[in-house]
């Protein structure tokens, strides 16, 4: 017998669009939380038209909105409004991405909806938090990697700052989201009155937040950390190493004793016996030489014998996958990190697996993505005790 999922009787509200908010909801979703997930009536959550398309609906849909049930709710109508308060009633969880402000003038903010539900969580990520001075800024997730301090350090010192090949400031910040709901929902477990709470996820401090130890580092000293291209400034050796067939190794020998085997393994036990370079601090005054030395060797390697050399002496060492060398790798494959679903027209495609691996309840799919108000019926009728009449003129009203 299947063993119940760890978030199973959890009932979640997403109200959310795009990246930040859904990417929460997946993961919830993906141990057990029922996650009703609200969408415009005629297009639904932009993200369905976002990058490579399959049949008209995004690839990318199929994974952020997997275990979600979809329907539809024109939230500006005073109808769709009293729908979602009749909703709020029946959940544990309001999941939403809104400009500040915005759920209140629709009369669904978080006082108005603890007055039909005072146990409601409501886990709320915007761009810059729901008090502050820039509370009403809209915030989008490349914005905040600049505020947050990432989008600076990103890069090499003489060109200018780039960003992460992915929306890394939505997701930092749906993972907070996560955090935050998990919190809140067993604070008011041991609450005995059971009373919700409100989860303040801002894009710009999820970022800041990664920022190790920069603000002490500059309040203490005035240094400023800066770009520095492939290395990790202090850190040392840390970088990108090029190999005898042009392809790229990165090593990271940092740890003392990792240090003197990696300096073994290429045949510079002089620099491992040397007392100079025996802490962090050595390394990273010599940095220059030490790197250049680490290349002198790979240059003559081709990268996978380098990699082996490294691999048998336990130096941390990896090549740069593109999603190709993904696909093929073994430990991606004995992770079940690929897993393959089938798309509405049977289509088999593959798409990331689920983290984090729970030896006892591990999440799981349960289907892709939802077609737009897939589930309106089960909810409205089921769910909702609306009538079939009632539905029909909902629908006819283009309240959902």
């Amino acid at each position: 017998m299947m063993k119940k999922l760890p978030l199973e009787g959890i009932r979640i509200l997403e109200l959310g669009n795009l990246v930040a908010a859904p990417f929460a909801g997946k993961i919830l979703s993906e141990f057990g939380a029922e996650v009703i997930k609200v969408e415009e009536p005629t297009k639904g959550d932009p993200l369905r038209n976002w990058r490579v398309m399959h049949n008209d609906t995004s690839v990318w849909w199929y994974v952020q909105s997997r275990n979600k049930k979809s329907i539809t709710v024109n939230m500006r109508e005073p109808e769709g409004q009293e729908i979602i308060r009749q909703l709020s009633e029946k959940v544990d969880v309001v999941l939403e991405n809104f400009k500040p402000g915005t759920l209140e003038r629709w009369g669904l903010g978080l006082e108005d909806l603890r007055k039909v539900n005072p146990s409601i969580i409501m886990t709320r990520v915007s761009g810059y938090g729901q008090t502050g001075p820039y509370r009403e800024k809209p915030g989008f997730g490349s914005v905040a990697e600049a505020i947050g301090g990432l989008r600076y350090l990103t890069g090499y010192p003489d060109l200018p700052p780039v960003r992460v090949g992915i929306a890394i400031g939505d997701l930092v910040a749906g993972l907070y989201a996560v955090i935050g709901t998990l919190i809140a929902l067993r604070a008011r477990e041991e609450d005995p009155k059971k009373k919700g709470q409100l989860v303040d996820v801002a894009l710009y401090e999820s970022v800041f937040s990664l920022l190790e130890g920069i603000l002490p580092e500059y309040d203490l000293t005035g240094q400023v950390r800066e770009r520095t291209g492939s290395t990790l400034p202090g850190i040392a050796p840390s970088n990108t190493y090029e190999c005898a067939d042009g392809n790229h190794l990165v090593i990271g020998g940092n740890g003392d004793k990792i240090f003197q085997r990696l300096m073994t393994a290429i045949g510079r036990e002089d620099i491992a016996n040397d007392a100079i370079y025996s802490t962090n601090q050595g390394r990273a005054d010599n940095v220059k030489f030490i790197d250049s030395t680490i290349e002198a060797w790979t240059r003559q390697h081709p990268l996978k014998e380098a990699q082996r050399i490294l691999d048998e002496v336990s130096v941390p060492v990896g090549p740069i996958y593109g999603i190709k060398e993904i696909v093929e790798d073994e430990q991606y494959i004995a992770r079940e990190m690929l897993q393959e679903i089938e798309l509405p027209d049977g289509k088999k495609v593959l798409v990331p697996g689920i983290v984090p691996k729970l030896s006892e309840t591990p999440g799981e799919i349960k289907w892709s993505g939802p077609s737009l108000g897939q589930h309106n019926e089960e909810i409205y009728t089921d769910f909702m005790n609306f009538s079939f009449d009632e539905f029909k003129k909902l629908k006819e009203q283009g309240v959902i």
